[in-house]
């Protein structure tokens, strides 16, 4: 006997105000939606990349096996659909899960998607193919899969090592597309070939991101739109500008921050705005493999410097949140609620009592008034991490040290990071819709993205723990654990979660804004122009 996934979407009227589209007017084929984009990506390969400036506009290159419903605000388990796969089962143990894939679909080059491609690209990502990535930042999420097995060219099965009840969730995700056996990784970054209802036509790095509609696709009558131009526009206020003279049908998704969003209900009194969360945070890292940093109680001085409520008035007019790993509720769904949070270590909201035990922290370390600590702080060359990193900076003075700001350009930033060529940093991440795509990747031993090289084999064991088990309750009470390990240890302090906004004309449609991730609702397929 096979257990089967049942599939279903519900929606809160909450969430429902994060949805553009109307259902109601009958969809309208044609024309370019054209937006900006705040930054210019490495490459064009989801795969190799670990931001939404090359993941989201390739998104709708690609198909998943399964994905999130793109109409559903909030991403969860129960949101995931079939896309190349018709449907899945488990087998009993929990530990075999086998996709029965559409047949007919093919390649933008012409070529028959089959289950070979969902055994290479899986290769790929494990490490296993002879054809490889240049960087692999989500290997971790494939850590507990042994085998991906092709029974004919339609069905495929993975096999686990342990049960995992969420890995639908690795799968579904913004950053997993199939990519095809017969194109090599290097043309992948370059010039993606995919299944997806909009082809690749062009990048231009620090110009713009084509795509454009492919009349071949598999899915009757999508995409609606006839393509998508991204013009890349590192200065917001110009991007602004352009929003507002009518140059662009809509901002790059939660890119606006209040005084931007301000600008444009002044200018544009005609746009549909929204401020929401979005599932990323801003954390403080440091490099604990560089003296005094190798120190714990180095460490947990500069977590007791954060001010987090500071950050969100300042940043965000209050509009933000504060939490921990997980996304906080009600935007996420496994976060710590307020009460059991302000009881982490750093978290009381006594911010001065905080401070205090940090100053004397460091004077028992030999520093104090007259013997600063002189740090340079590292941030993205982006406003949504340099803004905090000036305040992180003005905050920890408080406690003797006096930072310099390094901004390092997208490009250079992870590679930076991940050979761990930074002293202290602040960074961005998603708190993924479910946390077996962050625990590991951020803090277990040797995840791609521990840019810190935190490492417990406690916290291991508890990550391991947590994604096995199928009750949501003892799962809940095991994640809280990780959470106050991590805290106690100062792996990565979290600072607070952003929030941001989007604008777009009235004549956009069929756009679904997601509450808890930034990364996974941009197959634009089902958007249309009602002009």
């Amino acid at each position: 006997m096979r257990r089967h996934l049942r599939r279903f979407a519900a929606v809160t009227p909450l969430l429902l105000a994060f949805c553009a589209g109307n259902a109601v007017l009958a969809q309208k084929p044609g024309g370019i939606l054209k937006m900006y984009s705040p930054d210019s990506p490495a490459s064009m390969s989801i795969h190799e990349e670990a931001t939404v400036f090359a993941e989201g506009p390739m998104m709708g290159v690609f198909n998943n096996l399964v994905m999130y419903d793109q109409h559903v605000p909030q991403n969860s388990l129960q949101s995931i659909v079939p896309d190349l796969a018709t449907g899945w089962s488990w087998n009993e143990e929990g530990t075999a899960l086998t996709f029965a894939l559409h047949q007919g679909v093919k390649w933008h080059d012409g070529k028959p998607f089959t289950a070979k491609d969902v055994a290479c690209t899986f290769d790929m990502l494990t490490g296993k193919s002879t054809d490889k990535l240049r960087v692999n930042p989500r290997k971790s999420w494939y850590r507990n899969l042994e085998q991906v097995t092709a029974n004919g060219d339609y069905e495929v099965t993975f096999t686990l090592k342990q049960p995992q009840p969420a890995f639908l969730t690795a799968l579904a995700a913004g950053f997993s597309p199939i990519y095809p056996c017969h194109v090599p990784a290097a043309q992948m970054r370059q010039r993606p070939i995919g299944t997806g209802p909009f082809k690749f036509v062009d990048f231009k790095p620090n110009e713009y991101v084509k795509v454009t509609r492919n009349p071949d696709y598999w899915k009757k009558d999508r995409p609606y739109l006839d393509g998508i131009e991204y013009t890349i526009i590192k200065n917001l206020s110009t991007a602004v500008l352009a929003l507002v003279s009518g140059k662009f049908d809509m901002a790059f998704p939660y890119s606006l921050t209040v005084p931007l969003l301000k600008d444009v209900k002044s200018q544009m009194p005609q746009a549909s705005c929204m401020m929401g969360p979005v599932g990323l945070n801003r954390a403080l890292i440091v490099n604990r493999d560089k003296p005094p940093f190798d120190n714990p109680d180095l460490r947990r001085a500069m977590a007791l410097s954060l001010d987090r409520q500071a950050f969100i008035d300042i940043l965000t007019d209050g509009e933000g949140d504060i939490g921990g790993v997980l996304q906080p509720p009600p935007g996420g769904l496994w976060g710590m609620p307020p009460d059991l949070l302000k009881k982490l270590p750093g978290y009381d909201p006594d911010v001065q009592k905080n401070r205090a035990e940090a100053r004397q922290i460091m004077r028992q370390l030999r520093y104090g008034p007259d013997n600063r600590l002189k740090i340079k702080v590292s941030a993205r060359d982006l406003p949504y991490l340099r803004d905090p990193a000036v305040i992180l900076i003005d905050q920890l003075k408080n406690v003797y040290i006096d930072g310099e700001l390094e901004t390092i350009d997208t490009t250079n930033w992870f590679p930076k990071v991940m050979r761990r060529d930074y002293i202290v940093g602040l960074t961005g991440a998603g708190s993924g819709p479910d946390p077996d795509q962050v625990l590991n990747l951020l803090y277990g031993c040797g995840g791609e993205l521990n840019y810190n090289g935190y490492c417990s084999p406690e916290v291991d064991q508890l990550i391991e723990q947590q994604s096995i088990e199928a009750d949501q309750g003892k799962r809940r009470q095991l994640l809280w654990a990780i959470e106050r390990k991590l805290a106690e240890d100062g792996a990565r302090p979290i600072i607070f979660y952003d929030r941001r906004a989007t604008c777009w004309n009235p004549h956009v449609k069929g756009l679904t804004l997601l509450v808890n991730s930034l990364f996974n609702g941009w197959r634009m397929e089902d958007v249309w122009l009602d002009k």
